[in-house]
């Protein structure tokens, strides 16, 4: 339940979407809180309650903490003088430990790509035509090509294999029906093979003499984990090329300045029919920069950017997003060295913690996993934007920042968000079948992130989850009941639950797993200073939503789009 005002749902990766109203809708907004009795005592809270979630955490990170020698293991050493640093996330570490060869291999190629662009690539026509060549692609595909190889060595000619068989299937099956069900199976037959065979051998596929290829699997031998982000890029563009056989770039309102009017255009808005090849669609789907782990970009958008760049890449906007990744950096950094959390909960260190400490470190390990995911993200997002391709940015707002299942999933990983809206919730019927697409959408996107059962179960929760939320707009809407004074009051009740409610889906599919979780509410409701403690958190949630439904209205007053995230 939020606190605006009611427009129709429309289903998005993990939560709802608000459909796009007239501009000339008028909005309304409620006075300022922010000098009132009320929020001056929530300053004061805030000013107690969030140092004091800090200091409780510190102090299971001490060395004199009597479960430090459970984890100790599990810590690296700290360039923080004193300090471990707890390097124990796989997924970031891999990350955090390579950052010098990413920074490398980005300079290098950011280097020759700006020289190809200077010196080899004709000045554009202000119109581009259908057969007007995209020189730049040709540099996107060698630089493809030659990247991907020293990532994955020989293993390149199994992802080439695979790519190029979808991309058959796409041109072959062209604007019948057989070329979304075919790709569909197809990919999805990808993931769980890639798994299963745990990226295929040579030695296995093509016998014995062949074994000699196995071993030379580049820098990141295991490439079938990072196909993932493949697999999305060939459902796309075998999508859009679909599209645009059965509705031509011709059919569409005629743009007369030569280029798409809106972003949006760059996606709805098919390509030029000839823009659909081979050379295109490799540049497309294994583009360095965004090859790694995204942000997600559909074709007919990448390839529009190519024909007409974007007018918001220009050089301020990218130094101020460098200089913003580097403070996320180091606010992980010192995260990672004064607060333990993810290696405690690796161990389950946590016997005879009170449910305070309990929740502190769920509540931390959700705030590095944020940060994890943030990161690599907006690296790579980097290095586009500064190779003139924009992306979305994955991650809108602060997880902390949350009060609402719906918009949360909006705003969390968003252009995996507009993928699923795009290629599986309205091909599925859209908003009239929300309540059973929704299933449909939230398994694809747990076994897409991993096959198993922990993350299926963190799918089904979320769904689970956002039933009440849903009921309860529809029952209790601004239109109805907005004018009342306790409407607020009760908004922020249902946002209380709704936030303990996606903590729990995330620790189960992204921290403790389904054990850890029922261990950690054995002991906030197994006993009497547990329910204390969960009386305790509510109120001061309570209080941290209604700064969240302030800092919306305050958007909504300068024209912030984001108060609708």
């Amino acid at each position: 339940m939020t606190m605006d005002n009611p427009r129709s749902l429309a289903h998005t990766e993990g939560g709802i979407q608000d459909k796009s109203t007239s501009s000339s809708t008028s909005v309304t907004t409620s006075p300022s809180r922010w000098h009132t009795r009320e929020f001056y005592f929530y300053y004061v809270c805030f000013s107690v309650v969030v140092p004091y979630m800090f200091y409780v955490t510190y102090n299971l990170s001490k060395e004199d903490n009597p479960h430090y020698t459970e984890y100790e293991h599990l810590l690296s050493e700290g360039w923080i003088p004193n300090r471990k640093v707890d390097n124990s996330d796989a997924q970031y570490a891999t990350f955090r430990d390579n950052i010098p060869k990413l920074f490398g291999l980005v300079v290098g190629y950011l280097c020759l790509s700006h020289l190809y662009r200077i010196y080899v690539t004709p000045q554009q026509l202000p119109v581009k035509q259908p057969h007007q060549p995209l020189h730049r692609i040709y540099f996107f595909f060698v630089a493809s090509l030659s990247i991907i190889t020293g990532l994955h060595g020989t293993s390149m000619l199994k992802i080439l294999a695979i790519i190029t068989t979808s991309y058959w299937i796409g041109r072959m099956a062209g604007g019948t029906m057989w070329n979304p069900i075919a790709s569909w199976i197809f990919n999805l037959a990808i993931l769980f093979l890639n798994e299963w065979y745990n990226g295929y051998k040579f030695g296995a596929l093509l016998g014995p003499g062949f074994e000699w290829m196995d071993e030379h699997n580049g820098f990141q031998p295991r490439w079938h984990i990072l196909f993932n982000f493949v697999m999305l890029r060939l459902v796309s563009f075998n999508m859009d090329y679909y599209w645009q056989v059965k509705k031509p770039r011709d059919q569409y309102e005629d743009d007369r300045l030569g280029g798409p009017l809106s972003d949006k255009d760059r996606i709805t808005v098919p390509c030029f029919e000839s823009d659909y090849n081979y050379i295109n669609f490799l540049a497309y789907v294994l583009y360095p920069p965004l090859y790694l782990c995204g942000p997600i970009i559909t074709f007919n958008d990448f390839i529009s950017q190519i024909r007409y760049p974007s007018h918001k890449v220009t050089r301020r906007y990218v130094i101020t997003y460098a200089i913003r990744l580097a403070f996320v950096i180091l606010v992980m950094e010192m995260t990672l060295h004064y607060l333990y959390v993810v290696a405690i909960s690796k161990t389950k260190a946590w016997d005879g913690d009170t449910p305070l400490e309990l929740s502190m470190i769920g509540y931390f390990n959700l705030v590095i996993i944020w940060m994890k995911l943030l990161i690599p993200w907006r690296f790579f997002r980097l290095w586009g934007l500064a190779d003139g391709i924009f992306t979305e940015e994955n991650m809108v707002r602060c997880m902390s920042n949350n009060f609402s299942a719906q918009r949360f999933w909006k705003s969390w990983h968003r252009t995996f968000n507009r993928w699923t809206v795009r290629y599986i919730f309205i091909p599925l019927g859209g908003s009239k079948y929300m309540a059973y697409n929704m299933w449909i959408v939230f398994t694809f996107v747990a076994l897409w992130h991993d096959i198993e059962l922990k993350l299926l179960a963190w799918g089904w929760l979320i769904c689970l989850f956002l039933m009440p939320e849903l009921i309860a707009s529809q029952l209790f809407s601004y239109k109805k009941f907005g004018k009342k004074p306790y409407y607020r009051v009760v908004c922020g009740l249902g946002a209380v639950a709704n936030i303990l409610m996606m903590m729990i889906a995330n620790l189960v599919g992204f921290c403790v797993g389904v054990d850890g979780m029922v261990d950690m509410l054995k002991h906030i409701f197994g006993t009497a200073h547990g329910l204390l403690f969960l009386v305790t958190v509510s109120c001061c949630l309570f209080i941290a939503v209604q700064i969240m439904f302030e800092i919306r209205e305050s958007e909504k007053r300068r024209g912030d789009p984001r108060w609708k995230m």
